[in-house]
């Protein structure tokens, strides 16, 4: 019986392991999606009651967003991300991580330090980005 406690302990684990590793890969694919302009990718990781809240306060939902970005409004020409934090809640997840994003909009140019935070959520085996918050830093 102790055995397979801690076998089921050592899966739980394993389990919860891999769903940080696929969140941070999943941050990583996002800003990759973002700056190669790959709209399908983000069609497909975003879900379609996104939140997308920019650091100026701007709203936006899915379709605003990716319209945004397709109409050359809002361009991203890097997203560095300089640390990642995960936080596992079950089928949804918390990352918040600092990053330098660059591009211009229709205000111009920006080169924005900002601190970020991403909610997930596990949809049909997949993790999809549910809301998006930047504030920028000093």
């Amino acid at each position: 019986m102790r055995a397979i406690v801690l076998f089921l302990a050592a899966s739980f684990l394993m389990a919860a392991a891999s769903d940080e590793q696929q969140i941070r890969d999943a941050e990583k694919a996002w800003a990759s999606a973002v700056v190669a302009k790959d709209f399908a990718a983000l069609d497909r990781m975003l879900t379609p009651d996104l939140i997308y809240a920019h650091s100026t306060g701007a709203i936006d939902d899915k379709t605003k967003y990716l319209e945004k970005m397709r109409g050359g409004k809002q361009v991203y020409a890097a997203i560095d991300q300089n640390s990642i934090t995960v936080r596992m809640h079950g089928d949804a997840a918390v990352a918040h991580s600092q990053i330098q994003m660059r591009g211009h909009n229709d205000d111009g140019p920006f080169n924005d330090r900002l601190m970020a935070m991403h909610f997930w959520v596990k949809s049909n085996g997949k993790w999809l980005l549910a809301a998006h918050q930047t504030t920028k830093l000093k």
